[in-house]
């Protein structure tokens, strides 16, 4: 009887742990559409001071890296590649050794390039 009940110890145990390690993965950017998009995001006042902000460090123009950030074409054609690295989904999560960016920053370059990636 001892040995049945230190296995369901140890499995009861095993699921818990299971459940906490999972439940304290961040939590990603849900799923917008254009919906959950309040008002039109520019580029020049809101997306491109967020990557002045957190990328230009690595990304701007001169760098060796690949992407350069600082004007509208290069954010538009490199925009899946940005947003992927913001959220870490597919791409090295960016910014590079810093913490995450707030989910409410990735949501407005999120709405940006759901609507339509204006040059605004």
């Amino acid at each position: 009887m001892k040995k049945n009940s230190f296995i369901t110890v140890m499995l009861t145990f095993t699921l818990f742990l299971l459940f906490f390690v999972c439940s304290c993965s961040k939590d990603k950017t849900p799923t917008l559409s254009d919906s959950n998009c309040q008002d039109t995001v520019s580029f020049n006042s809101v997306v491109l001071p967020i990557l002045e902000q957190n990328c230009f460090g690595c990304h701007a123009a001169g760098n060796s890296t690949g992407y350069v950030f600082s004007n509208y074409t290069n954010v538009k054609n490199q925009s899946t590649a940005i947003l992927g690295a913001m959220q870490g989904q597919g791409y090295l999560q960016m910014p590079d050794n810093l913490a995450p960016l707030p989910d409410s920053t990735i949501q407005l370059v999120k709405c940006w390039i759901n609507q339509g990636l204006l040059n605004n």
